[in-house]
């Protein structure tokens, strides 16, 4: 059970506790960012998944890799399997959700307010008779206000965006066309190895010329929803959820114990904790084609990012 749990270096400079992620801001500019296993939901901490932090760094590499022709992205470089070095950027204020189906489990999707009776939402209008799961007659964008104060997000459409100042139109113009170039990206070569890409965030910022970046992760089990194709037709015709990587084992175990946001969580199985680091290890070899061999190097994690991350640490 090795596990990054917390990476926290006295050494770096401009220490930012995320819930997932810590980062340092560099004084030239740069921002270390360090995925660790922590597991989060429910707003709170629930506990570690060996391999989660490792997984979701390097997935979202394969991604920025194959999209770099497409738009510019943070990376500057790759220290350790857990660790991405980026620009720090001004984080945009919106959102951007790329869907592909009419599906979805949160108050802002697609699916729930179809549900709900509504037909015009986020600028576009879907027809009567549509139903759970089905392809949408081409990929849209599902903006949400981004309340980087743990408010509530909600819809927007890009009148909203626009006419509220929120983003020029040529910064949302510019957006929306690197989010639907990449969205097309990602579902083709998903396809490829038998995936369906159905929906995904996707995170902007601005450089200190105002240039329209790609941040944050690409295309990972945790910000994507992925169907295995073969199950797709078979599950939609008898009105049932295609088969995907299901990781929220933990989750469901703990909401069917306690109340999550008011209780104390209790002892998680470690059997669950490892079948679901075992999920992730599967969506990594099923996105990329590529075996998941993990760096066991030093004694531990924790060992072997400080070790990595020496060289960005201040000279004496």
């Amino acid at each position: 059970m090795r596990i990054l749990s917390e990476a926290h270096f006295p050494e770096l400079p401009n220490f930012y506790h995320g819930k997932v992620r810590e980062n340092y801001d560099l004084p030239d500019g740069r921002r270390i960012i360090i995925s660790t296993d922590r597991l989060s939901a429910f707003d709170r901490i629930l506990t570690c998944i060996p391999h989660k932090g490792e997984v979701l760094t390097q997935v979202a590499r394969y991604w920025f890799d194959a999209t770099r022709d497409i738009c510019p992205n943070h990376v500057l470089e790759y220290p350790d399997p857990c660790v991405v070095v980026g620009k720090r950027l001004d984080i945009l204020p919106v959102e951007v959700v790329v869907r592909g189906y009419l599906a979805g489990t949160t108050g802002t999707s697609i699916l729930t307010l179809y549900k709900k009776g509504e037909r015009q939402m986020y600028g576009m209008r879907l027809p009567d008779g549509m139903r759970d799961n089905q392809i949408l007659p081409e990929p849209v964008i599902t903006p949400t206000s981004k309340e980087f104060d743990g408010g509530h997000d909600a819809p927007l459409t890009p009148e909203d965006i626009v006419g509220q100042g929120i983003l020029t139109a040529a910064q949302w113009a510019t957006l929306s066309k690197y989010a639907l170039a990449l969205f097309a990206r990602g579902q083709q070569m998903a396809a490829e190895r038998g995936l369906i890409l159905v929906d995904t965030k996707y995170e902007f910022g601005t450089d200190s010329d105002g240039t329209i970046i790609l941040a944050d992760e690409i295309h990972t089990p945790d910000s994507s929803r992925y169907w295995l194709a073969e199950s797709y037709a078979e599950s939609f015709e008898k009105g049932e959820r295609p088969a995907s990587f299901d990781k929220d084992f933990v989750r469901a175990w703990v909401a069917a114990r306690c109340d999550p946001y008011k209780d104390a969580i209790p002892a998680i199985p470690e059997a669950l904790v490892v079948e679901t680091s075992k999920v992730y290890i599967q969506a990594f070899e099923a996105i990329t084609g590529q075996r998941f061999v993990p760096d066991n190097s030093f004694d531990s994690p924790l060992a072997r990012v400080r070790h990595n991350l020496a060289p960005y640490f201040p000279k004496a």
